[in-house]
């Protein structure tokens, strides 16, 4: 396996199971699961009026898909409170939501088995399109209860201020 040319001691790929979600400059407790950073970008293909044999393609729109974020169920409101931003139970005509109240930018930082965040990335002007408040409940299951978001954004992008550096003080998850 060739090694990193960042940190060249390094072998391995980093893992996926430590990381951390914020928004509003805070962690959020308990995210156990977030949905992979995903977008495309449309293909326009066109060719010369003159040759009508060859088409040649150029990049059209790109669009981000949606991330979940899951999390057991706490007494801890962040998603109910976000979710809330966007639709109120009860609210009356004229009191639809503020896009600049609930838009948020998150971060989503991997950090490796000692805590240490190696990589983050900035997803911008993100909203709740979905919440789930409780899961099915059963009572002859023997699970946690799960929460989750779904959030529509604008876009995301690795953070360049987070490098990986061997003499780099580490970052550690609380």
């Amino acid at each position: 396996m060739a090694k990193s040319t960042v940190t060249p001691r390094r072998f391995d790929p980093y893992k996926n199971f430590k990381f951390r979600v914020k928004w509003d400059g805070r962690v959020v407790a308990d995210v156990s699961r977030v949905s992979a950073l995903r977008r495309s970008t449309e293909i326009v293909s066109h060719r010369d009026g003159g040759d009508p044999t060859t088409s040649h393609t150029s990049p059209g729109r790109t669009s981000y898909e949606p991330i979940t974020l899951e999390r057991g169920i706490t007494h801890d409101s962040e998603f109910a409170i976000w979710a809330n931003l966007v639709w109120q139970s009860g609210a009356g005509s004229g009191s639809e939501a503020n896009p600049a109240s609930f838009r948020k930018d998150i971060v989503i930082e991997l950090c490796n088995e000692a805590g240490r965040v190696l990589t983050a990335f900035k997803v911008y002007r993100c909203w709740v399109s979905a919440f789930q408040a409780l899961p099915d409940l059963d009572a002859a299951a023997n699970t946690t209860a799960i929460q989750s978001i779904t959030l529509q954004h604008e876009g995301w992008e690795r953070d360049p201020s987070v490098p990986e550096s061997s003499t780099r003080a580490p970052r550690r998850i609380p």
